[in-house]
C-alpha cells in the first residue's frame, strides 16, 4: 500500500512548494511579485494544503478508511471559517490584519481546487502494496 496518497498528489505537492517559496519570499527574500500574486497567491494555495492535512488525519484517526471523501457540507464549513476568522474576526483584535472580501474569494477558489482534484479516494488498494 502507497503510503500517505493525499501527500503524493502532485497537486498537493504542488501547493505545499508554492506555499512555502511565497512564505520564504515574504519573509526573507523580498523579491518584488506582483501585487494580485502577493494578495491572494497564498490564500489560494493554503486551502488545499490544509484540507488535505485534515483529510488524511480524518482517513487515519477517525473514519480508518482510505475511501473517505470530505462531505461538501464540511468543505463549506471549513471555508467560511477560514473566512470569517481572518476576514471579520481578525481584523478586529489585531492591526498587523486586513479585512479583505477578495480574500475569501481565494479560500474559495483554493477549496474548489481542493474538492475537485484532491478530495478522492485514493482507488483500490492491493494487499501487499
Amino acid at each position: 500500500m502507497k503510503r500517505w496518497p493525499e501527500f503524493r498528489h502532485p497537486l498537493f505537492v504542488g501547493a505545499t512548494l508554492v506555499y512555502l517559496a511565497f512564505q520564504l519570499n515574504r519573509r526573507a527574500l523580498h523579491w518584488p511579485l506582483p501585487e494580485l500574486l502577493t494578495s491572494y497567491l497564498g490564500d489560494v494555495v493554503a486551502m488545499p494544503v490544509v484540507l488535505s492535512l485534515a483529510l488524511a488525519a480524518h482517513r487515519r484517526l477517525v473514519a480508518r478508511s482510505l475511501a473517505f471523501v470530505l462531505p461538501d457540507s464540511w468543505l463549506v464549513g471549513a471555508w467560511a471559517y477560514v473566512s470569517l476568522f481572518f476576514e471579520a474576526f481578525l481584523p478586529c483584535v489585531s492591526t498587523a490584519a486586513v479585512a479583505d472580501s477578495w480574500d475569501a474569494v481565494a479560500y474559495a477558489a483554493g477549496t474548489l481546487t481542493f474538492r475537485y482534484w484532491l478530495n478522492r479516494s485514493p482507488g483500490p488498494v492491493r494487499p501487499g502494496h
